[in-house]
């Protein structure tokens, strides 16, 4: 039996925070929740009345850091997802192939959904699920 409730934040390293912001706030929607100016950066996915937040956390690299691996087998992180509501996912596919980005589809191996995947500004894969009956 487990005592976890949920997940509670994740954070990434990026390269540059203006681009991850413009992604993860502006693109996605997130809701910045940390002081403008504060580093690490704080942003807030999903309801925003539970006592502890889902947070996606931005800690910005040292100038000059290397990019991360292209190749997933050499990456930290092999994926991080949002999910969705059935009546949004066709919604945000669509806004995000008005933003321009380059949308794949696949399958999630134990769970029935829907998926979408696009990558952030450092090369995270990002996937959008639903769950379908």
């Amino acid at each position: 039996m487990t005592m976890i409730r949920g997940l509670a934040e994740i954070v990434l390293s990026v390269h540059d925070l203006d681009a991850s912001l413009r992604f993860y706030r502006d693109t996605l929607g997130l809701t910045l929740v940390s002081e403008p100016g504060f580093r690490p950066v704080f942003l807030r996915a999903g309801d925003p009345a539970v006592t502890v937040p889902q947070l996606v956390v931005l800690v910005p690299l040292p100038a000059g850091t290397p990019p991360f691996p292209a190749a997933k087998p050499g990456r930290t992180l092999h994926h991080l997802a949002f999910e969705l509501a059935p009546a949004d996912f066709d919604a945000m596919h669509d806004h995000l192939a008005a933003q321009g980005f380059s949308i794949r589809t696949g399958q999630h191996p134990v769970i029935p959904s829907r998926t979408i995947y696009v990558d952030d500004p450092d090369g995270n894969e990002v996937e959008f699920i639903v769950g379908t009956p």
